[in-house]
């Protein structure tokens, strides 16, 4: 019955923290370690629940997507018609190629609180130095991204393996210093995300296949459950808060939270 708790309250976590640039990974790591909540089948968990959240903004974006796998089918890749599915790759492709050859040092040595707190404040300095940058927005919008950006983008993706650093995050400071708007940036990570976290959440899932059993598939099942209707009725209003507020406020946030965590916890 704990477990069960604790996997609710981790999918409220997932739900409220997917779609700004705090990094859910980050929050659901130190969560995790206060609730005792820990280990490998835990890791899984917390990757695979991602996919909750991550499936309100498959729903929310349902047309783009749509709009998209058309354009596949008919081979139509003109940049100029706006965002395409070689947008997607070059974004994905960095981070895909990085994971698949560290995958295991990520997650037997990035995923503890320490290297979470190293990568909520070297990420929120990231955030800063982005959003005081003064590129030439030549992107005002996700359909102006250009092919040369979104490889940018999908270069600094690899920070986002280190948990800390927030996708989100990342993905909308790379843009920033890439030139392109906040909005733009911030479209184009939750449209990306649907790919990423369903092809991460297949792959551990995979690589974990021997360590689950039934208790924590049914574990799974409630965290995905809660995140997904959790980020549901956030993801609008959260959509709308991160392409309207600054960085440098959800930086703060980030500092604050390590400096929490390292005094009650770490030290």
């Amino acid at each position: 019955m704990m477990d069960i708790v604790k996997a609710i309250i981790l999918g409220i976590i997932e739900g409220l923290t997917e779609f700004i640039p705090v990094s859910s990974t980050g929050h659901l790591i130190l969560a995790g370690n206060l609730l005792n909540f820990e280990g490998d089948a835990a890791i899984t968990f917390k990757i695979v629940i991602q996919l909750g959240a991550v499936m309100a903004v498959l729903i929310l974006y349902w047309k783009r997507y749509m709009e998209i796998g058309t354009n596949l089918i008919r081979m139509d890749f003109a940049q100029s018609k706006g965002l395409n599915v070689i947008h997607m790759i070059l974004a994905m492709l960095p981070a895909l190629i990085v994971y698949l050859i560290l995958k295991d040092t990520i997650k037997s040595r990035l995923f503890g609180p320490a290297p979470v707190l190293i990568g909520l404040v070297a990420g929120g300095v990231l955030m800063i130095l982005a959003a005081r940058s003064k590129r030439t927005i030549i992107a005002d919008t996700m359909d102006g991204i250009n092919y040369k950006q979104a490889f940018g983008i999908g270069l600094f993706q690899c920070l986002a393996l280190w948990p800390g650093f927030s996708r989100s995050g990342t993905t909308i400071s790379a843009g920033l210093l890439l030139g392109t708007s906040q909005r733009a940036a911030a479209d184009f990570t939750f449209l990306i995300s649907v790919p990423v976290m369903f092809g991460a959440s297949l792959l551990d899932l995979y690589d974990s296949r021997n360590l689950l059993n039934a208790d924590d598939l049914i574990l799974m099942v409630i965290g995905f459950i809660t995140s997904f209707l959790v980020a549901l009725i956030a993801v609008a209003t959260f959509i709308k808060l991160i392409k309207r507020l600054r960085l440098e406020w959800f930086a703060l946030y980030r500092f604050v939270l390590a400096a929490i965590f390292y005094f009650i916890v770490i030290r």
